[in-house]
């Protein structure tokens, strides 16, 4: 099989709310125990599950009524989902249509018992949830059971500086706490150790263009298990693959 080619495993067909169609679908996280993909289909305000065996021609609806961005899932197999309207994070079992407030919730705004349209979101090991407050120029952590957040990138206006974020989107925590984040108004990708009050460019901040070093608004990204950063660059409508140096702890 030639592997320059991709293959259709959910919708394919034009924009509608039925369940063998997607409508704007932004994110999407793999569930190995079910074999199947779980899908933020943003449009149509529902995710779904989507059976990646053979013969599959619909999803079916986890939850609905749901202004969806971003999703993650921990090791139980908790599920949890950005609305961006609503500013929150919810954490679903599946088969749960309503969910437990795990971020955000206190209406738009900066406070940090605040969001500002969430949009991607990471989950550690400890629960906390990492979430990309795009609206507010910072990424936000919330650990498990708190009822703040704490500003652990970005939040200092948004420019381009290395203190700075504009509009983050996509987000990678590793297990010592270094944050990766794609700076999409910035074009470039950022990392931010623990604690730190600033950040690194490690791909991109060449200005917006199609060169192999630059970006046209990266939105998604993650690692593999060998180090290798891919990241979606949404404007220039494709995926790019980085070999970073002195990165560990992906799996």
């Amino acid at each position: 099989m030639d592997d320059t080619y991709g293959q259709v495993i959910a919708g394919g067909h034009c924009e509608a709310n039925r369940l063998n169609r997607l409508n704007n679908p932004t994110d999407v996280l793999i569930d190995k125990e079910t074999d199947s993909l779980i899908i933020c289909d943003q449009d149509n305000r529902r995710v779904v599950r989507w059976s990646r065996r053979s013969g599959t021609t619909q999803g079916e609806i986890l939850v609905d009524n749901i202004d969806c961005w971003g999703l993650a899932m921990n090791d139980q197999r908790y599920l949890y989902i950005s609305d961006y309207l609503k500013h929150e994070v919810r954490r679903y079992q599946i088969g749960d249509k309503n969910g437990t407030l795990v971020a955000g919730g206190n209406d738009k705004g900066a406070g940090l018992d605040q969001l500002n349209e969430p949009g991607y979101i990471f989950v550690d090991q400890k629960q906390a949830v990492y979430v990309s407050d795009w609206g507010n120029n910072r990424v936000m952590k919330w650990n498990n059971g708190a009822k703040e957040g704490i500003v652990v990138a970005g939040g200092q206006g948004e420019e381009n500086a290395v203190t700075q974020l504009s509009q983050p989107n996509g987000l990678f925590v590793d297990t010592s706490g270094t944050i990766y984040v794609a700076d999409a108004e910035n074009q470039r990708v950022i990392r931010w150790p623990q604690g730190k009050k600033q950040g690194t460019v490690i791909v991109g901040g060449n200005g917006e263009g199609a060169g192999a070093n630059q970006f046209k608004y990266p939105c998604g990204l993650s690692f593999d298990r060998h180090g290798n950063l891919y990241v979606v660059d949404k404007g220039n409508y494709r995926v790019q693959r980085f070999s970073i140096e002195e990165t560990q702890n992906y799996d």
